[in-house]
């Protein structure tokens, strides 16, 4: 367990630090500069950080070829962190939506920041928080709830009436998917293990499928629409499990292959899509505020409500990173500040 350093300083606080790539035991607990905010950002007194495959896959510099972008020897920002919920410190001259004081949640830029106990985060970047949410679930929503939400809505185009498949529906981007399609109106099959079947259910999932016992590509029922998050069936499998016309988002992938992690998947579901009547359609999430207030509004609605697994302490993010790396959460893992 790492221990908090003492932040006597008023310039400095406590932030989650990476020098360099690799395990979770790169990252460091140590007194930083508190971050300068630009005319158009907000210092964010944070009071949660939620926690992403994308944070495991920078820490661990993973897949090479992206190393241009997180940095080619170390990370190009040095605190990890991206989901972030908490309270307007102050402002830069050029904001107009938010004021000290406000609670708010979001995403900061530059693949880090949030890992502190203050953060510099675009205007654009935030939201008032969903009044029914703890801290910590509001931390849990951003990365996740925007993928989910982007893949069934806008890639997908699923609608009131449709069948719809999560595969993996247990995970962190899977618990929001589920609830979100229901609120879309659609018919829901979650497939997870055995030990989530019954959150699953307990989250809306009008079918649920444990994929322990049996193979979902392999039965006769058919599906409009299907999010892959796990990536443990070929896309061949995975079409056969779809309509004649059916969408497939093949989202999941580990990253076993460390050069490319799943590129090659992505690029696969790309030719195949020019050539079949299936539509294949991987993506990568477009953090757009007006989709942050759209998951607002369904969390105040109570359509969906974010699913914890875990919360750890600032001084215990090593852990929680780790955690969320291996593939060992139930929905989403945060980091309180």
């Amino acid at each position: 367990m790492l221990t908090k350093p003492n932040s006597v300083h008023q310039g400095t606080m406590g932030a989650i630090v990476q020098d360099e790539y690799g395990s979770p035991d790169v990252l460091e607990l140590r007194d930083v500069d508190k971050p300068k905010i630009e005319v158009d950002q907000i210092l964010v007194h944070v009071h949660a950080a939620g926690v992403n495959p994308a944070d495991w896959a920078v820490m661990s510099g993973l897949p090479y070829i992206a190393r241009p972008v997180y940095g080619l020897r170390k990370p190009k920002k040095a605190v990890r962190g991206t989901d972030v919920a908490g309270t307007v410190e102050a402002v830069g001259a050029g904001v107009t939506r938010m004021q000290p004081g406000d609670e708010v949640f979001g995403w900061c830029g530059g693949l880090g920041g949030a890992f502190a106990e203050y953060a510099a985060v675009s205007e654009n970047a935030l939201a008032p928080k969903p009044a029914n949410l703890t801290f910590e679930q509001a931390a849990a929503v951003p990365m996740a709830g925007l993928v989910a939400h982007q893949a069934l809505r806008d890639h997908g185009k699923v609608r009131a009436g449709q069948k719809v498949l999560i595969n993996g529906a247990s995970g962190g981007i899977g618990t929001f998917a589920v609830q979100i399609a229901k609120a879309l109106g659609a018919e829901v099959t979650g497939v997870c293990s055995t030990r989530n079947v019954d959150l699953v259910r307990a989250i809306g999932a009008d079918h649920v499928i444990d994929y322990t016992r049996e193979d979902f590509t392999r039965k006769d029922r058919r599906y409009d629409f299907i999010l892959d998050n796990v990536a443990n069936h070929s896309l061949s499998d995975l079409r056969r499990a779809l309509t004649l016309t059916g969408t497939l988002v093949p989202n999941g992938g580990g990253f076993d292959n460390r050069w490319f992690a799943n590129g090659g998947r992505v690029v696969g579901a790309h030719v195949l899509d020019r050539f079949v009547g299936h539509r294949l359609r991987p993506f990568l999430v477009s953090p757009k505020l007006e989709d942050l207030v759209t998951l607002k509004e369904l969390i105040e609605a109570g359509k969906v409500t974010p699913v914890i697994d875990r919360t750890y302490p600032l001084s215990e993010t090593p852990e929680a990173v780790g955690r969320v790396g291996g593939g060992h959460a139930r929905g989403k893992v945060a980091v309180t500040v």
